[in-house]
């Protein structure tokens, strides 16, 4: 089944007719995402990369039938894409949009509480790589010859130690169920902890590699929740083990402010919780075998 993504998936995408935009939507259709449309205000009625073009996200979503939209919108202008997209009745969105202002991504968290939970839009981002089910389709950036399907969920704050915990268990053997990169802003719309939810409900899912960084408290709470409520072996890395306190590093939300943010706490933290903690980034596909090894002969 995987999470946020199948081959039934319906993709408009926000922004699809920008050299960027173009460019990553033509390599969805190639790996066989379901995209239906495209989004761009006054060139409705055209079409691009063979697909019809609306000038709204209503107007797609009424002429496809899509319920997931990827977001290639300049900083300015991204958060009411993603919020028109909530409007419009979209499912899921995916947001790589990198810079939007933190005011901005405010505004979104208050209108997405607007709506019940029936009708509320999964937010992934932004400044994410995306999201994708491999064999299924993909939602983002990432670069899809990288993943196999299998069972292993992964997700992360870097989209680029996603590719590498992703590119060292497919040379191990081991696929991926669903990626999810959730996006390195302070604000963003899904955490660790919103994910593995997903992923333990997963029926296809046996395990989870969580990639987390300093700065911000999403990995402690990733910790409570999987103490208390994962089934499923869970194996995280933390990226900043030598990072100096009070020094932003990388991601807008890679700073250490506060206890428990520096990645020496989160790992102590995620260690207390039962989740193996891979030493360095080169051991996170080692580290998730040997787990699942071990999983696989205790079941």
């Amino acid at each position: 089944m995987a999470i946020l993504i199948t081959d039934k998936t319906r993709v408009i995408v926000q922004g699809m007719t920008g050299r960027i935009g173009a460019f990553h939507a033509a390599d969805m259709i190639r790996h066989g995402t379901n995209v239906v449309g495209g989004v761009t205000p006054g060139r409705g009625g055209e079409t691009h990369l063979g697909l019809p073009l609306f000038d709204t996200v209503r107007e797609a979503v009424d002429g496809t039938g899509a319920d997931a939209s990827l977001v290639f919108v300049p900083p300015p202008f991204a958060a009411d894409a993603i919020m028109e997209a909530a409007d419009a009745g979209i499912r899921t969105a995916v947001c790589v949009t990198d810079g939007i202002p933190a005011q901005d991504m405010m505004r979104v968290k208050r209108f997405l509480r607007r709506y019940p939970e029936a009708r509320k839009m999964r937010l992934i981002g932004p400044n994410c790589a995306g999201i994708i089910s491999p064999g299924k389709g993909f939602m983002g950036i990432m670069p899809p010859h990288i993943y196999i399907p299998g069972r292993v969920g992964i997700i992360g704050r870097s989209g680029t130690l996603g590719y590498e915990a992703a590119s060292q268990m497919k040379a191990l053997g081991i696929g991926v169920s669903t990626s999810v990169g959730i996006g390195g802003d302070p604000i963003n719309g899904s955490s660790f902890r919103d994910i593995l939810q997903l992923f333990e409900n997963d029926p296809e899912t046996d395990a989870v590699m969580m990639i987390g960084e300093i700065g911000g408290p999403q990995e402690a709470e990733a910790a409570g929740y999987a103490r208390g409520h994962m089934t499923k072996p869970v194996v995280a890395y933390i990226a900043g083990l030598s990072a100096p306190k009070g020094r932003k590093m990388g991601h807008a939300g890679a700073i250490i402010s506060a206890f428990g943010e520096s990645a020496q706490e989160k790992v102590e933290i995620l260690a207390a919780a039962g989740i193996t903690v891979a030493p360095d980034p080169s051991a996170m596909g080692e580290t998730m075998a040997r787990v699942l090894a071990a999983w696989r002969e205790a079941a």
